[in-house]
């Protein structure tokens, strides 16, 4: 990835410094200078119109459009701008530059102005050291923060409740509640120039006169420091979706990586960038230059790969497909401007400014071509209005929408898709996941959210199976990685931790293993639902291996096949195979061919698979397999459980003990009581030791009181304890035992069982094998 320069040849529309400039659609931007002019240009046709030349005792600072996006409702595009100024007054102009209103806001210059992301308030700071804020019509509403000294640059926090701010060689973030805790730390040697804070990955920039720039999180904790440059650095800007950002300096424009890394390094001749702005789409920067020109860069050569297919972006309109199989090439043209790609499943989508191709890597020549509403951001389909979801064939099938919905802040972290189901992780609330239909965009199940107890950051739905089997795996802010079904109906589905210390994640693109860096380990989770079946084989069913080469903060960027692929904090790329018999072993048990699974198993002769084997045949009710799986293992005292389970004389019988296996206690009792097996229920109870609950059943339908009472006697005997239990002792006055009656009674039950189930109220066998 690079970026490609472009300056206008003279004469240049600007004869002075320019100090900010301001996108208002992804072909149009606005430029203020020292000249005291705003400038027009149009990147369509490379004109430049003066909109305004404004009093000569006004020397604009800094410029913010007034937000697009507002929620669901939108304007097409920004219709006015806050201008700072060096008379210490802020003004509200609209797009044609008549001057709406002019504030006295501070003493000295106006440094910094910026609107939330909702367009509600704008804060501004300045050389007098006061951050400000103020209604959209330029009221004050209250004063922030007073500093002994300039403050230089602001930036809102991602839901408009925090302000950053620096101060000297400190930046400071102070919520706007007073009394609320208030985040400062010294972050630079020198004092620092410009400061962003990303709505998207919740991610901080600074730089300044130290001539460094930094990365943090929202917590303070610096996350990348770059090494000096040669000059300060005076500006840094995040792209919209949080995945870039640009650093400008003297006769310097960089492009890096959110993590912090450089993509590329360019040397326009343009004295210091005092001002960085991306366009909206996230493809374009314009930097406004301390020689009076405005330089414009475009992010080229970015890199797509799936399998033997390497996708490149040449041009803005060029795309480049290469096969390294037999090194073919195909060029692909498009009318407009590339904004957004994907490459997966053997289908490529394309996003530009106004339609979306979709090729199959078996055809390049014949793309699916449908038009679009706005420049996208996804495929599943983003853009200001909404979100949409297309099959490869282009028909439109749903567009889910939830309260408060904002689309500008979405990205692949906080949205999930499989083929039946779309997650999205909600803003608002960031404990809270939005699962939908894909087939009709409503809400999943009984319409429940997915509700966790800390917030979550990353969330990731598997991609193969059935939909009422249908898991999503998420990492929240403990860095503790979860996994969880998706149909929701009734009863409260469990959140099963599978992991500590997880950074990044990823599912497998063709079968359902999970991979994730875990502290200085990479683990793969080769069948995950085994925390359903069987918790105690878990960690036998796991891959792992030292990941600490891959230093500092690694993200998994793809897991395709047996291959997984991690950029590590330099920005090399590390591939990663794992074994490919997983996944064989995954595609037999879905087919049902258990004969095939042991003999794989066998030629394989390792642990993992065994165990794998083992919870996945227990998930699919063939005890037969489950008992020499995992007999395989060593875990002898379950092949015991799993033969008992084979000699119960009916199926609901089989069926509840399999669920008890599994540790569904309450579904294994519902079976029994369904199926008018009470006396079962009641022993299942008194198996683990749950006294109140055996009791109360035998009570409730009359039966087996005595029985209960018994063993309840044998278990306070063993152990030499009086009964001290109420209800125990309320029904115990009195009453003499007689074991002998007791075992007539259990035998008597345990005949009645056998006798329905040969007579044929009961099924024999259906899904256990003997």
């Amino acid at each position: 990835m690079r970026l490609k320069i472009s300056l206008l040849k003279e004469p240049k529309p600007h004869q002075e410094l320019v100090s900010c400039v301001g996108w208002t659609t992804a072909e149009e931007l606005y430029s203020c200078s020292d000249d005291h002019q705003i400038v027009k240009w149009n990147l369509l046709t490379s004109e430049t119109s003066l909109i305004v030349k404004l009093p000569d005792d006004i020397y604009p600072i800094d410029l913010h459009w007034f937000p697009k996006s507002l929620g669901i409702k939108k304007q097409t595009q920004a219709e006015s701008f806050v201008l700072t100024s060096s008379d210490g007054k802020f003004h509200l102009i609209s797009k044609l530059g008549r001057v709406e209103k002019s504030v006295e806001a501070h003493c000295g210059a106006v440094l910094a102005g910026r609107w939330n992301y909702e367009g509600t308030a704008l804060v501004t700071v300045g050389e007098d050291g006061q951050v400000k804020i103020w209604s959209k019509t330029g009221m004050l509403r209250s004063t922030l923060a007073q500093q002994g000294i300039p403050v230089y640059s602001v930036a809102w926090g991602p839901d408009s409740e925090k302000v950053l701010y620096t101060a000297g060689k400190q930046l400071i973030i102070k919520p706007l509640q007073p009394n609320a805790k208030v985040l400062q730390w010294k972050a630079h040697d020198g004092i620092i120039l410009k400061v962003d804070w990303n709505s998207v990955n919740d991610l901080i920039l600074s730089a300044g006169e130290d001539c460094k720039y930094k990365v943090w999180d929202s917590y303070g904790r610096v996350l990348y420091g770059s090494q000096p440059h040669e000059h300060p650095i005076t500006s840094v800007a995040w792209a919209p979706d949080g995945e870039l950002f640009a650093v400008g300096s003297f006769h310097t424009l960089r492009l890096c990586d959110k993590t912090g890394w450089s993509y590329a390094l360019e040397k326009p001749n343009t004295g210091s960038i005092f001002n960085i702005a991306w366009s909206i789409d996230g493809t374009q920067i314009a930097g406004a230059c301390g020689n009076g020109h405005v330089v414009f860069a475009h992010v080229v050569e970015q890199r797509w790969e799936w399998k033997n297919f390497q996708v490149t972006l040449t041009k803005r309109r060029t795309m480049q497909v290469r096969n390294v199989l037999n090194d073919a090439v195909d060029l692909l043209e498009f009318r407009d401007r590339v904004i957004k790609a994907s490459l997966n499943h053997a289908h490529l989508v394309v996003s530009t400014s106004l339609q979306c191709y979709v090729f199959s890597t078996k055809n390049w020549n014949t793309p699916l071509i449908f038009d679009l509403k706005e420049g996208t951001r996804h495929f599943l389909l983003v853009d200001g209005g909404g979100i949409y979801l297309h099959s490869y064939e282009g028909r439109f099938i749903s567009s889910p929408k939830f309260p408060g919905m904002r689309t500008d802040i979405l990205n692949a972290q906080t949205v999930s898709l499989s083929n039946d189901t779309i997650a999205i992780k909600d803003k608002a609330d960031e404990k809270i996941i939005f699962l939908f239909e894909a087939s009709t965009g409503k809400p999943l199940g009984d319409g429940k959210l997915l509700s966790h107890k800390n917030e979550i950051s990353e969330i990731a739905l598997d991609q193969k199976g059935l939909t009422n089997d249908r898991k999503i795996a998420f990492i929240d802010k403990n860095r503790d990685l979860y996994i969880t079904s998706v149909k929701r109906f009734g009863k409260e589905e469990q959140i099963i931790k599978l992991g500590t210390m997880v950074h990044t994640l990823a599912w497998c693109d063709s079968c359902n293993i999970l991979c994730g860096l875990q502290d200085t380990r990479f683990t793969v989770w080769y069948y995950p639902n085994a925390v359903y079946v069987d918790r105690d084989i878990l960690p036998k069913t796991l891959y792992e291996r030292d990941a600490s080469e891959y230093s500092k903060n690694p993200h998994i960027v793809s897991f395709v096949g047996s291959q997984v692929t991690i950029r590590r904090a330099d920005g090399s790329l590390v591939h990663i195979s794992i074994s490919p018999y997983p996944a064989i072993l995954h595609e037999y048990v879905s087919s049902a061919k258990w004969e095939d699974a042991v003999r794989l198993c066998r030629f394989v002769k390792e642990q993992s698979m065994w165990a794998c084997l083992a919870a996945m045949a227990v998930a699919n009710r063939d005890m037969v397999t489950a008992e020499i799986a995992y007999a395989a293992v060593g875990e002898i005292d379950k092949v015991r459980y799993i033969n008992a389970i084979k000699d119960l004389p009916s199926r609901e019988s089989k069926m509840a003990h399999i669920l008890m296996f599994s540790g569904n206690i309450q579904e294994a009792e519902t079976v029994l009581l369904q199926a008018g097996l009470v006396y079962q229920a009641i022993q299942i109870n008194i198996n683990l030791y749950n006294w109140e609950r055996a009791l109360e059943l035998a009570v409730k339908y009359k039966t087996h009181v005595d029985t209960v009472l018994a063993y309840r006697q044998k278990f306070l005997e063993t152990f030499g304890k009086q009964e001290t239990n109420k209800r125990y002792l309320q029904y115990a006055e009195g009453l003499q035992i007689d074991w002998e009656k007791i075992k007539a009674k259990i035998e008597m039950e345990i005949t009645k069982e056998r006798d329905r189930s040969s007579s044929g109220q009961s099924s024999k066998t259906v899904g256990l094998k003997h």
